[in-house]
């Protein structure tokens, strides 16, 4: 019995070699921070409103629902005037913490080439004084099978959300000031 099963597995693979090596995307994870010299308490009223993402240069507008409340929606419209949008609903708040957690729930792969992404947004004190700022991601590439075209692949994935979170930092460091300064 042992010899049957043995060999049946081993045909079962010699007729599908490409399936042993087969495999969908990888989940990616990239987390970027800034230091600024603004106490976390002045940051934190800045980001801390997620119904209110005007301090990040890509957006032009946003609207959205239920404050700052779990499940509350948020959409962001980029650019200008009649630009694409990003749908986002926020899962986890926490203010004493100074951090929000949410998720993209409607993006068109063109604008952010991800899919199943989510976010983490926290202003944390300096020990030597202001903020540390960090962003964290997770998501998939904006293809979900094999052999991504260059523009949804893992890297354009990687590549689109840094940008995201470094333009966002930035604009944060601008407003705030490096440490020290």
């Amino acid at each position: 019995m042992k010899r049957r099963t043995l060999l049946g597995a081993a045909c079962l693979a010699l007729a599908m070699p490409g399936l042993a090596l087969a495999h969908g995307p990888t989940r990616q994870k990239i987390t970027l921070t800034a230091e600024v010299g603004a106490s976390p308490d002045a940051v934190w009223a800045v980001i801390g409103d997620f119904q209110d993402m005007s301090w990040h240069p890509a957006v032009f507008a946003n609207a959205g629902e239920n404050g700052n409340e779990i499940d509350a929606t948020r959409v962001l419209t980029l650019g200008a005037e009649g630009g694409p949008t990003i749908s986002e609903i926020l899962y986890k708040y926490n203010a004493e913490k100074m951090s929000y957690s949410y998720r993209i729930t409607d993006v068109l792969v063109e604008v952010l080439p991800v899919t199943n992404y989510s976010s983490h947004l926290t202003v944390k004190p300096r020990d030597d004084g202001g903020a540390q700022i960090e962003w964290r991601g997770a998501f998939y590439r904006g293809y979900p099978n094999n052999d991504p075209p260059p523009e949804l692949n893992d890297e354009a994935a990687i590549a689109a959300v840094s940008g995201v979170y470094q333009a966002g930092l930035d604009a944060l460091v601008e407003r705030f000031g490096a440490p020290g300064s």
